[in-house]
Protein backbone atom coordinates (compact mmCIF):
# COMPACT_ATOMS: atom_id res chain seq x y z
CA UNK A 1 0.00 0.00 0.00
CA UNK A 2 0.89 3.38 -0.89
CA UNK A 3 0.71 5.98 2.12
CA UNK A 4 0.14 9.37 0.72
CA UNK A 5 0.45 11.80 3.08
CA UNK A 6 0.52 16.03 3.60
CA UNK A 7 4.14 17.68 2.64
CA UNK A 8 3.51 19.93 5.41
CA UNK A 9 3.18 17.60 8.96
CA UNK A 10 3.58 14.60 7.31
CA UNK A 11 -0.20 13.28 8.71
CA UNK A 12 -1.74 10.51 6.85
CA UNK A 13 -4.13 11.76 3.88
CA UNK A 14 -5.00 8.25 2.34
CA UNK A 15 -3.53 4.50 1.68
CA UNK A 16 -4.01 3.40 -1.83
CA UNK A 17 -2.99 -0.01 -3.48
CA UNK A 18 -0.02 0.19 -5.53
CA UNK A 19 -0.08 -2.33 -8.80
CA UNK A 20 2.60 -4.24 -10.10
CA UNK A 21 3.89 -5.21 -13.48
CA UNK A 22 0.58 -7.58 -14.30
CA UNK A 23 -1.49 -4.39 -14.15
CA UNK A 24 0.92 -2.21 -16.38
CA UNK A 25 1.23 -5.56 -18.90
CA UNK A 26 -2.76 -5.22 -18.49
CA UNK A 27 -2.80 -1.38 -19.32
CA UNK A 28 -0.62 -1.42 -22.01
CA UNK A 29 -1.94 -4.88 -23.92
CA UNK A 30 -5.58 -2.90 -22.98
CA UNK A 31 -4.49 0.45 -25.04
CA UNK A 32 -3.03 -1.16 -27.36
CA UNK A 33 -5.86 -3.24 -28.42
CA UNK A 34 -7.91 -0.14 -28.53
CA UNK A 35 -5.93 1.60 -31.02
CA UNK A 36 -4.98 -1.43 -33.73
CA UNK A 37 -8.68 -1.63 -33.94
CA UNK A 38 -9.79 1.19 -35.52
CA UNK A 39 -13.41 0.86 -35.03
CA UNK A 40 -13.05 1.66 -31.29
CA UNK A 41 -11.29 4.99 -32.16
CA UNK A 42 -13.48 7.90 -30.83
CA UNK A 43 -14.92 10.66 -33.36
CA UNK A 44 -13.77 13.69 -32.82
CA UNK A 45 -17.29 15.00 -31.80
CA UNK A 46 -17.45 12.68 -29.61
CA UNK A 47 -14.12 13.61 -27.97
CA UNK A 48 -15.45 17.47 -27.89
CA UNK A 49 -18.41 16.73 -26.21
CA UNK A 50 -17.02 13.91 -23.75
CA UNK A 51 -14.42 16.93 -22.84
CA UNK A 52 -16.65 19.53 -22.34
CA UNK A 53 -18.66 17.33 -19.88
CA UNK A 54 -15.56 16.76 -18.00
CA UNK A 55 -14.95 20.67 -17.66
CA UNK A 56 -18.49 21.05 -16.27
CA UNK A 57 -18.18 18.27 -14.02
CA UNK A 58 -14.74 20.02 -12.66
CA UNK A 59 -16.57 23.25 -12.31
CA UNK A 60 -18.34 21.84 -9.86
CA UNK A 61 -15.98 20.08 -7.90
CA UNK A 62 -13.30 23.03 -7.54
CA UNK A 63 -13.13 23.15 -3.68
CA UNK A 64 -13.05 19.36 -3.70
CA UNK A 65 -9.79 19.43 -6.59
CA UNK A 66 -8.61 21.70 -4.87
CA UNK A 67 -8.37 20.46 -1.40
CA UNK A 68 -6.97 17.57 -2.83
CA UNK A 69 -4.12 19.22 -4.57
CA UNK A 70 -3.09 21.23 -1.80
CA UNK A 71 -3.40 18.57 0.98
CA UNK A 72 -0.93 16.36 -1.20
CA UNK A 73 1.31 18.49 -3.15
CA UNK A 74 1.68 21.33 -0.24
CA UNK A 75 0.67 23.85 -2.85
CA UNK A 76 -0.63 27.12 -0.69
CA UNK A 77 -4.98 26.31 -0.84
CA UNK A 78 -4.91 30.30 -3.01
CA UNK A 79 -2.49 28.54 -5.59
CA UNK A 80 -3.97 25.20 -5.68
CA UNK A 81 -7.46 27.25 -6.23
CA UNK A 82 -5.78 28.78 -9.00
CA UNK A 83 -4.20 25.81 -10.36
CA UNK A 84 -7.49 23.85 -10.53
CA UNK A 85 -9.11 26.88 -12.78
CA UNK A 86 -6.58 26.38 -14.85
CA UNK A 87 -6.77 22.95 -14.84
CA UNK A 88 -10.48 23.17 -16.12
CA UNK A 89 -9.56 25.73 -18.88
CA UNK A 90 -6.50 23.42 -20.03
CA UNK A 91 -9.36 20.71 -20.68
CA UNK A 92 -11.82 23.58 -22.40
CA UNK A 93 -8.71 24.65 -24.75
CA UNK A 94 -8.04 21.13 -25.90
CA UNK A 95 -11.61 20.48 -26.91
CA UNK A 96 -11.65 23.86 -28.95
CA UNK A 97 -8.51 22.65 -30.61
CA UNK A 98 -9.66 19.01 -32.08
CA UNK A 99 -10.72 21.01 -34.92
CA UNK A 100 -7.32 22.88 -35.97
CA UNK A 101 -5.68 18.84 -35.99
CA UNK A 102 -5.63 19.46 -39.94
CA UNK A 103 -3.36 18.76 -42.23
CA UNK A 104 -3.05 21.21 -45.99
CA UNK A 105 -2.82 20.73 -49.72
CA UNK A 106 0.25 19.73 -51.03
CA UNK A 107 0.61 21.69 -54.48
CA UNK A 108 1.05 19.14 -57.64
CA UNK A 109 1.94 19.68 -61.12
CA UNK A 110 4.27 21.69 -60.52
CA UNK A 111 6.58 19.28 -62.24
CA UNK A 112 5.77 17.06 -65.44
CA UNK A 113 6.00 14.34 -62.83
CA UNK A 114 3.31 15.22 -60.75
CA UNK A 115 0.80 16.41 -63.31
CA UNK A 116 -2.31 14.94 -62.92
CA UNK A 117 -2.12 14.69 -59.48
CA UNK A 118 -3.89 15.85 -56.00
CA UNK A 119 -2.37 15.77 -52.82
CA UNK A 120 -3.37 16.70 -49.45
CA UNK A 121 -1.97 15.88 -45.82
CA UNK A 122 -4.41 14.76 -42.87
CA UNK A 123 -3.39 13.91 -39.25
CA UNK A 124 -4.05 11.00 -37.52
CA UNK A 125 -3.43 9.84 -33.51
CA UNK A 126 0.36 8.50 -32.80
CA UNK A 127 -1.08 5.71 -31.15
CA UNK A 128 -0.43 4.66 -27.36
CA UNK A 129 0.88 7.68 -25.12
CA UNK A 130 2.41 6.94 -21.91
CA UNK A 131 3.21 9.66 -19.52
CA UNK A 132 5.05 9.99 -16.18
CA UNK A 133 4.14 13.17 -14.50
CA UNK A 134 5.87 15.51 -11.25
CA UNK A 135 4.43 16.19 -7.89
CA UNK A 136 4.70 20.25 -8.42
CA UNK A 137 1.37 20.74 -10.32
CA UNK A 138 -0.87 17.49 -9.51
CA UNK A 139 -3.73 18.30 -11.38
CA UNK A 140 -2.71 20.66 -14.47
CA UNK A 141 0.03 18.28 -15.60
CA UNK A 142 -2.18 15.54 -15.42
CA UNK A 143 -4.27 17.71 -17.56
CA UNK A 144 -1.72 18.19 -20.13
CA UNK A 145 -0.39 14.73 -20.01
CA UNK A 146 -3.38 13.18 -20.60
CA UNK A 147 -6.43 15.58 -21.90
CA UNK A 148 -3.71 15.97 -24.92
CA UNK A 149 -3.28 12.42 -25.77
CA UNK A 150 -7.44 11.98 -25.18
CA UNK A 151 -7.60 14.87 -27.58
CA UNK A 152 -5.49 13.43 -30.15
CA UNK A 153 -7.41 10.43 -29.85
CA UNK A 154 -4.74 8.73 -28.42
CA UNK A 155 -5.22 6.26 -25.62
CA UNK A 156 -3.22 6.91 -23.05
CA UNK A 157 -1.65 5.64 -19.42
CA UNK A 158 -0.37 8.06 -16.87
CA UNK A 159 1.90 7.51 -13.47
CA UNK A 160 1.28 10.13 -11.19
CA UNK A 161 4.19 11.27 -8.74
CA UNK A 162 3.65 8.64 -5.84
CA UNK A 163 3.92 11.89 -3.61
CA UNK A 164 1.24 13.15 -5.31
CA UNK A 165 -1.52 10.48 -7.16
CA UNK A 166 -5.09 11.47 -5.73
CA UNK A 167 -5.67 14.17 -7.92
CA UNK A 168 -5.02 12.41 -10.93
CA UNK A 169 -7.15 9.80 -10.07
CA UNK A 170 -9.92 12.06 -8.69
CA UNK A 171 -9.30 13.64 -12.59
CA UNK A 172 -9.92 9.99 -14.42
CA UNK A 173 -12.62 9.53 -12.31
CA UNK A 174 -14.30 12.48 -13.82
CA UNK A 175 -13.65 11.35 -17.00
CA UNK A 176 -15.55 7.98 -16.74
CA UNK A 177 -18.39 10.15 -15.45
CA UNK A 178 -18.03 12.26 -18.11
CA UNK A 179 -18.82 9.30 -20.81
CA UNK A 180 -14.65 8.39 -21.46
CA UNK A 181 -14.71 4.67 -22.63
CA UNK A 182 -12.84 2.17 -20.80
CA UNK A 183 -9.33 1.90 -21.09
CA UNK A 184 -8.67 5.37 -23.44
CA UNK A 185 -7.37 6.89 -19.47
CA UNK A 186 -5.82 4.41 -17.43
CA UNK A 187 -3.81 5.82 -14.62
CA UNK A 188 -1.45 3.45 -12.61
CA UNK A 189 -0.50 4.06 -9.12
CA UNK A 190 3.26 1.78 -9.33
CA UNK A 191 6.95 2.09 -8.26
CA UNK A 192 9.80 2.53 -10.66
CA UNK A 193 9.87 -1.22 -11.37
CA UNK A 194 7.06 -1.90 -12.81
CA UNK A 195 6.78 1.34 -14.28
CA UNK A 196 9.59 0.43 -16.74
CA UNK A 197 7.69 -1.16 -19.32
CA UNK A 198 5.55 2.32 -19.83
CA UNK A 199 9.27 3.56 -20.96
CA UNK A 200 10.78 0.42 -23.04
CA UNK A 201 7.81 -1.34 -24.52
CA UNK A 202 7.57 -1.34 -28.40
CA UNK A 203 3.66 -0.74 -28.19
CA UNK A 204 4.09 2.94 -26.87
CA UNK A 205 4.44 5.21 -29.93
CA UNK A 206 5.00 8.34 -27.08
CA UNK A 207 6.39 9.17 -23.75
CA UNK A 208 5.95 12.45 -22.24
CA UNK A 209 8.02 12.60 -18.82
CA UNK A 210 8.00 15.86 -16.02
CA UNK A 211 10.96 15.06 -14.09
CA UNK A 212 14.47 15.56 -13.03
CA UNK A 213 17.22 16.08 -16.51
CA UNK A 214 19.09 12.84 -15.16
CA UNK A 215 16.12 10.72 -15.31
CA UNK A 216 14.09 11.66 -18.52
CA UNK A 217 17.30 11.69 -20.52
CA UNK A 218 18.27 8.06 -19.20
CA UNK A 219 14.69 7.00 -19.93
CA UNK A 220 14.99 8.51 -23.55
CA UNK A 221 17.50 5.98 -23.83
CA UNK A 222 15.02 3.49 -22.95
CA UNK A 223 12.70 3.97 -25.62
CA UNK A 224 12.10 1.60 -28.02
CA UNK A 225 12.59 2.63 -31.83
CA UNK A 226 10.00 4.99 -33.65
CA UNK A 227 8.77 6.33 -30.11
CA UNK A 228 8.59 9.73 -29.91
CA UNK A 229 8.82 11.85 -26.46
CA UNK A 230 8.71 14.89 -25.07
CA UNK A 231 10.43 16.05 -22.34
CA UNK A 232 10.20 18.63 -19.94
CA UNK A 233 13.26 19.18 -17.06
CA UNK A 234 14.57 21.81 -14.76
CA UNK A 235 16.16 25.05 -15.01
CA UNK A 236 17.92 27.93 -13.23
CA UNK A 237 16.07 31.05 -14.37
CA UNK A 238 17.79 33.96 -14.96
CA UNK A 239 16.80 37.49 -14.96
CA UNK A 240 18.67 40.45 -16.26
CA UNK A 241 18.21 43.79 -14.88
CA UNK A 242 18.91 46.64 -16.45
CA UNK A 243 19.46 50.27 -14.73
CA UNK A 244 16.47 51.72 -15.82
CA UNK A 245 14.06 49.04 -14.53
CA UNK A 246 11.03 49.85 -12.69
CA UNK A 247 11.82 48.61 -9.41
CA UNK A 248 8.25 49.26 -7.30
CA UNK A 249 6.59 47.05 -10.05
CA UNK A 250 9.63 44.69 -10.43
CA UNK A 251 9.94 43.53 -6.82
CA UNK A 252 6.66 41.78 -6.38
CA UNK A 253 7.04 39.97 -9.87
CA UNK A 254 10.39 38.31 -8.54
CA UNK A 255 9.26 37.62 -4.99
CA UNK A 256 5.77 36.02 -6.49
CA UNK A 257 8.40 34.35 -9.05
CA UNK A 258 10.69 33.09 -6.60
CA UNK A 259 8.69 31.98 -3.82
CA UNK A 260 6.00 30.70 -5.55
CA UNK A 261 5.20 27.02 -4.38
CA UNK A 262 8.38 27.52 -2.38
CA UNK A 263 10.25 27.46 -5.62
CA UNK A 264 9.41 24.15 -6.77
CA UNK A 265 8.68 25.38 -10.45
CA UNK A 266 10.88 24.21 -12.91
CA UNK A 267 10.82 28.05 -14.59
CA UNK A 268 11.18 29.74 -10.80
CA UNK A 269 13.01 32.80 -10.52
CA UNK A 270 16.92 31.65 -9.51
CA UNK A 271 19.49 34.37 -10.60
CA UNK A 272 18.96 37.67 -10.57
CA UNK A 273 21.19 39.76 -12.34
CA UNK A 274 21.22 43.41 -11.29
CA UNK A 275 23.36 46.42 -12.86
CA UNK A 276 25.40 47.73 -10.03
CA UNK A 277 23.84 51.12 -9.87
CA UNK A 278 20.70 49.33 -8.40
CA UNK A 279 22.01 46.78 -6.67
CA UNK A 280 21.69 47.59 -3.14
CA UNK A 281 18.24 48.67 -3.81
CA UNK A 282 16.76 45.78 -5.60
CA UNK A 283 18.36 43.24 -3.24
CA UNK A 284 17.21 44.84 -0.06
CA UNK A 285 13.72 45.64 -1.85
CA UNK A 286 13.87 41.51 -2.40
CA UNK A 287 14.53 40.53 1.23
CA UNK A 288 12.03 43.14 2.26
CA UNK A 289 9.49 41.18 0.43
CA UNK A 290 10.53 37.90 1.18
CA UNK A 291 11.24 38.29 4.73
CA UNK A 292 7.40 39.40 5.37
CA UNK A 293 6.01 36.28 3.18
CA UNK A 294 4.05 33.70 5.46
CA UNK A 295 5.51 30.05 5.88
CA UNK A 296 3.23 27.34 7.26
CA UNK A 297 0.56 24.79 6.62
CA UNK A 298 -0.85 24.95 2.87
CA UNK A 299 -4.45 24.61 4.36
CA UNK A 300 -4.20 27.85 5.79
CA UNK A 301 -5.83 30.84 3.47
CA UNK A 302 -3.08 33.44 4.82
CA UNK A 303 0.02 30.54 3.97
CA UNK A 304 1.90 32.44 0.99
CA UNK A 305 4.56 29.50 0.81
CA UNK A 306 3.94 26.23 1.61
CA UNK A 307 6.38 22.97 2.63
CA UNK A 308 8.37 21.61 0.44
CA UNK A 309 7.78 17.82 -0.70
CA UNK A 310 9.71 16.16 1.34
CA UNK A 311 12.14 16.60 4.46
CA UNK A 312 15.30 15.60 2.62
CA UNK A 313 14.59 18.48 0.41
CA UNK A 314 14.74 20.47 3.23
CA UNK A 315 18.03 18.98 4.41
CA UNK A 316 19.01 19.45 0.77
CA UNK A 317 17.91 23.34 0.43
CA UNK A 318 19.86 23.94 3.68
CA UNK A 319 22.96 21.68 3.06
CA UNK A 320 22.80 24.32 -0.46
CA UNK A 321 22.47 27.42 1.20
CA UNK A 322 25.48 26.68 4.18
CA UNK A 323 27.37 25.97 1.29
CA UNK A 324 27.10 29.21 -0.11
CA UNK A 325 27.46 31.28 2.99
CA UNK A 326 30.98 29.19 3.98
CA UNK A 327 32.17 30.79 0.69
CA UNK A 328 31.13 34.08 1.57
CA UNK A 329 28.47 34.72 0.66
CA UNK A 330 25.73 37.22 2.22
CA UNK A 331 22.50 36.64 3.37
CA UNK A 332 19.94 39.17 2.85
CA UNK A 333 17.48 36.98 4.95
CA UNK A 334 16.22 33.43 5.64
CA UNK A 335 18.94 30.76 5.58
CA UNK A 336 17.79 28.42 8.01
CA UNK A 337 14.46 26.00 8.30
CA UNK A 338 11.93 26.08 9.87
CA UNK A 339 10.74 23.21 10.51
CA UNK A 340 11.71 19.10 8.78
CA UNK A 341 9.35 20.40 5.95
CA UNK A 342 9.30 24.09 5.44
CA UNK A 343 12.34 26.58 4.75
CA UNK A 344 12.28 30.25 5.01
CA UNK A 345 12.60 32.40 1.53
CA UNK A 346 16.11 33.51 1.59
CA UNK A 347 17.76 35.62 -0.17
CA UNK A 348 21.77 35.41 -1.58
CA UNK A 349 24.00 38.05 -2.41
CA UNK A 350 26.58 37.38 -5.00
CA UNK A 351 27.37 33.57 -4.29
CA UNK A 352 30.41 32.09 -6.06
CA UNK A 353 29.97 30.78 -9.58
CA UNK A 354 31.17 27.23 -8.15
CA UNK A 355 28.66 26.55 -6.00
CA UNK A 356 25.10 24.86 -5.91
CA UNK A 357 23.06 27.57 -5.91
CA UNK A 358 24.94 29.26 -8.65
CA UNK A 359 24.84 26.43 -10.89
CA UNK A 360 22.12 23.75 -10.46
CA UNK A 361 18.06 24.31 -10.00
CA UNK A 362 17.35 25.20 -6.45
CA UNK A 363 14.16 23.76 -6.58
CA UNK A 364 13.30 25.65 -3.34
CA UNK A 365 12.98 29.03 -1.70
CA UNK A 366 16.09 30.35 -2.72
CA UNK A 367 16.81 33.18 -4.63
CA UNK A 368 20.47 34.46 -5.85
CA UNK A 369 20.92 38.56 -6.53
CA UNK A 370 23.98 39.01 -8.54
CA UNK A 371 25.98 42.76 -9.51
CA UNK A 372 26.86 43.47 -13.29
CA UNK A 373 28.37 46.34 -14.81
CA UNK A 374 28.42 44.74 -18.62
CA UNK A 375 25.25 43.67 -19.55
CA UNK A 376 26.77 41.38 -22.20
CA UNK A 377 29.10 39.64 -19.52
CA UNK A 378 26.15 39.26 -17.19
CA UNK A 379 23.91 37.63 -20.26
CA UNK A 380 27.09 35.50 -20.98
CA UNK A 381 26.91 33.66 -16.80
CA UNK A 382 23.41 33.73 -17.13
CA UNK A 383 23.83 31.68 -20.42
CA UNK A 384 26.82 29.53 -19.23
CA UNK A 385 24.79 26.55 -17.52
CA UNK A 386 23.55 23.51 -19.70
CA UNK A 387 19.81 24.25 -18.47
CA UNK A 388 17.57 26.69 -20.98
CA UNK A 389 14.39 26.96 -19.87
CA UNK A 390 12.48 30.44 -19.65
CA UNK A 391 14.29 33.39 -18.96
CA UNK A 392 13.06 37.14 -17.85
CA UNK A 393 14.87 41.16 -18.26
CA UNK A 394 13.18 44.02 -16.73
CA UNK A 395 13.67 47.35 -18.73
CA UNK A 396 12.08 50.43 -19.60
CA UNK A 397 14.23 50.44 -23.39
CA UNK A 398 12.86 48.62 -26.00
CA UNK A 399 16.19 48.10 -27.55
CA UNK A 400 17.68 46.83 -24.28
CA UNK A 401 14.48 44.11 -24.03
CA UNK A 402 14.98 43.88 -27.32
CA UNK A 403 18.91 42.67 -27.27
CA UNK A 404 18.04 40.71 -24.76
CA UNK A 405 15.41 38.61 -25.58
CA UNK A 406 17.80 37.76 -28.70
CA UNK A 407 20.71 36.76 -26.73
CA UNK A 408 19.55 35.03 -23.46
CA UNK A 409 19.50 31.40 -24.32
CA UNK A 410 15.43 30.42 -23.39
CA UNK A 411 12.46 28.97 -24.92
CA UNK A 412 10.71 32.29 -23.43
CA UNK A 413 11.80 35.30 -22.34
CA UNK A 414 9.38 37.41 -20.32
CA UNK A 415 10.12 41.27 -20.28
CA UNK A 416 9.00 43.24 -17.19
CA UNK A 417 7.71 39.88 -15.79
CA UNK A 418 9.37 37.06 -13.77
CA UNK A 419 10.13 33.51 -14.91
CA UNK A 420 7.78 31.87 -14.04
CA UNK A 421 4.97 33.51 -16.09
CA UNK A 422 3.26 30.56 -18.26
CA UNK A 423 -0.62 30.26 -19.27
CA UNK A 424 -1.13 26.90 -20.72
CA UNK A 425 -2.04 27.66 -24.49
CA UNK A 426 1.45 29.08 -24.69
CA UNK A 427 4.33 27.20 -26.06
CA UNK A 428 6.32 25.50 -23.14
CA UNK A 429 9.40 23.48 -22.75
CA UNK A 430 13.08 23.59 -22.02
CA UNK A 431 16.15 23.22 -24.45
CA UNK A 432 19.31 21.91 -24.47
CA UNK A 433 19.71 20.01 -20.99
CA UNK A 434 15.87 21.02 -19.79
CA UNK A 435 14.42 19.32 -22.15
CA UNK A 436 12.99 18.10 -25.78
CA UNK A 437 9.54 18.71 -27.56
CA UNK A 438 7.26 21.34 -26.97
CA UNK A 439 4.58 21.40 -23.94
CA UNK A 440 1.00 24.15 -24.04
CA UNK A 441 -2.02 22.05 -24.80
CA UNK A 442 -2.39 22.90 -28.53
CA UNK A 443 1.53 21.95 -29.10
CA UNK A 444 1.46 19.08 -27.45
CA UNK A 445 -1.60 17.86 -29.00
CA UNK A 446 0.10 18.56 -32.50
CA UNK A 447 2.96 16.08 -31.22
CA UNK A 448 0.19 13.37 -30.29
CA UNK A 449 -0.27 13.29 -34.09
CA UNK A 450 1.51 11.93 -37.20
CA UNK A 451 1.23 13.12 -40.52
CA UNK A 452 -0.44 11.50 -43.60
CA UNK A 453 -0.26 12.12 -47.05
CA UNK A 454 -2.90 11.22 -49.85
CA UNK A 455 -2.08 11.69 -53.68
CA UNK A 456 -4.94 10.83 -56.19
CA UNK A 457 -3.81 10.06 -60.02
CA UNK A 458 -6.43 10.68 -61.91
CA UNK A 459 -7.31 11.65 -65.52
CA UNK A 460 -9.64 14.04 -64.92
CA UNK A 461 -6.91 16.18 -63.06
Amino acid sequence: MLKVVSPYDQSLIKEIPLVGKVEVEHALATAYELFQDQSKWIPAYERIAILERTAEIMKTRIEELTITAAKEGGKPYNDSKIEVLRAINGVKIAAEHIAQLKGEQIPMGLTKASEGRIAFTSREPIGVVSSISAFNHPLNLIIHQSVTAIAAGCPVIIKPALTTPLSCLAFVEILTVAGLPKGWCQSMICENEAAEKLVTDSRVNYFSFIGSAKVGWFLRSKLSPGTRCALEHGGAAPVIVDKDANISDMLPALTKGGFYHAGQVCVSVQRVFVHESIFNKVAEGLSQLASKLIVGDQMDPTTEVGPLILPREVDRVEQWVNEAIAAGTKLLCGGKRISDTCYQPTVLLNPPMDVKVSTSEIFGPVVCVYSYTDRDKAIEIANSLDVHFQAAVFTENLDIALDCVKKLNATAVMVNDHSAFRVDWMPFGGRDASGIGMGGIQYSMHEMTREKLMVVKSKVL
